[in-house]
């Protein structure tokens, strides 16, 4: 059996369990053996719902609902999962001032976008001896796109490249509109008519 899977019934091997019933009511500690009992008398399974308990856990239900709705909750915590995302931009040492800013561009629209991005400067041959060219250029992009970013790694050689690592800068939340509801009018009184 393995580590993560539920035990039930007859698999359950723990010499007492706290049983739960189907309607949640505690029908106190007893053996697994007179607690399978109780759910076949039922029509149900008897799962262990709380194995590191003292004594574990278990509770009378249908598994297949058991499993089903398991299913259902881990795919929900998993759409909710936001997976980051990684862009790089590659500069040369010689990349023209036009190309350069059509790459600033691409930065700040996968900022926008909430991706973080890898600013890459990629040296050929004898380029790679003219390292301050590549700290002058990621250090240009970085102030370009300084208001829209936080650094999360500076620049840094590996390999032939130098490059750093910049994600976007937290959005904070707007601040909510409370809106007054109209004061309600007095009445007027019958002599200020």
């Amino acid at each position: 059996m393995r580590a993560n899977e539920t035990r039930i019934n007859d698999g359950i091997r723990a010499s007492e369990v706290r049983v739960i019933d189907e309607d949640g009511t505690q029908l106190g500690v007893m053996t697994p053996y007179d607690a399978v009992r109780i759910a076949e008398g039922k029509g149900l399974d008897l799962v262990e719902v709380s194995p590191t308990a003292n004594p574990p856990v278990c509770r009378i239900m249908d598994y297949g609902k058991y499993k089903f709705m398991e299913s259902k909750r881990e795919h929900a915590a998993r759409a909710k999962q936001k997976t980051i995302v990684v862009k790089e931009v590659k500069f040369r040492p010689r990349t023209d001032d036009h190309d350069f800013e059509f790459k600033i561009k691409h930065i700040l629209r996968f900022l926008e976008d909430g991706d973080k991005v890898k600013v890459v400067v990629m040296f050929r041959g004898r380029e790679v001896v003219h390292r301050d060219i590549g700290y002058r250029i990621i250090e240009d992009v970085l102030a370009r796109v300084a208001d829209k970013c936080i650094v999360e790694k500076s620049a840094g050689i590996d390999g032939r490249d130098m490059h750093a690592i910049i994600s976007p800068r937290p959005v904070a939340p707007e601040p909510k509109k409370v809106t007054k509801a109209p004061k309600a009018e007095a009445p007027l009184e019958p002599n200020q008519a």
